[in-house]
């Protein structure tokens, strides 16, 4: 069964599968609702869950599945490579966790390892992806830690020294050494960095639809 709410994305993936021997899509869905609906009259083998659904996510669909058919096997299909959407995927049991920009025979093979019964989803994989991506904040001083947030607030200089009481020149210093020890080049830069770590994209766009 597949779920995303773009019909289009929906048939590319029925294309697929139904083109691979031994496999085919007993039913399609575009929300948690009617993915819960279909689940219970069809019982399919494996669901290939978007996580950006319009009245919720991936995450509650196959918690709801799991609840009543625990024998279903998840995988996430999503545009969104964020660690907290593969740790919440890995929660709820997910047996894979694949990008849309995945070649159409790649998601075949993943359908196909899965229903085979085959995880390609655990948490060894979480604590490698997160030792890649140490916290480049970790090092820094409490005041270096302000001065981040404050960036990432949209703040000049003269305005963090404000909200902070202190010098312009002793700002230009903390930014000069929370960029050397965050590997950056700008200030721009720890702003992009504070806006990815602070919305988790994948939920965020569910709840504001």
């Amino acid at each position: 069964m597949i779920v995303d709410d773009h019909e289009v994305v929906r048939r590319g993936i029925a294309e697929v599968i139904d083109r691979s021997e031994g496999m085919s899509v007993v039913a399609e869905a575009g929300s948690v609702a009617e993915g819960v609906r279909r689940a219970s009259l069809v019982h399919p083998q494996v669901m290939l869950v978007d996580l950006q659904l319009p009245d919720g996510t991936g995450i509650d669909l196959m918690r709801s599945v799991r609840a009543t058919q625990p024998e279903t096997r998840a995988i996430v299909l999503t545009s969104f490579d964020d660690d907290s959407a593969l740790a919440a995927a890995l929660e709820v049991g997910a047996a894979a966790y694949v990008l849309k920009s995945v070649r159409g025979a790649e998601i075949a093979d993943v359908v196909r390892a899965v229903a085979a019964g085959r995880v390609l989803l655990d948490e060894r994989t979480i604590t490698r992806r997160r030792r890649e991506h140490d916290d480049p904040t970790e090092d820094l001083t409490p005041s270096e830690v302000r001065v981040v947030d404050l960036i990432g607030e949209g703040l000049s200089n003269r305005e963090i020294a404000e909200r902070l009481s202190i010098a312009e020149k002793t700002v230009k210093n903390h930014i000069t050494s929370l960029l050397a020890k965050m590997g950056l080049q700008r200030r721009t830069q720890v702003a992009a960095w504070v806006a990815a770590r602070k919305h988790h994209a994948w939920a965020q766009d569910s709840t504001n639809r």
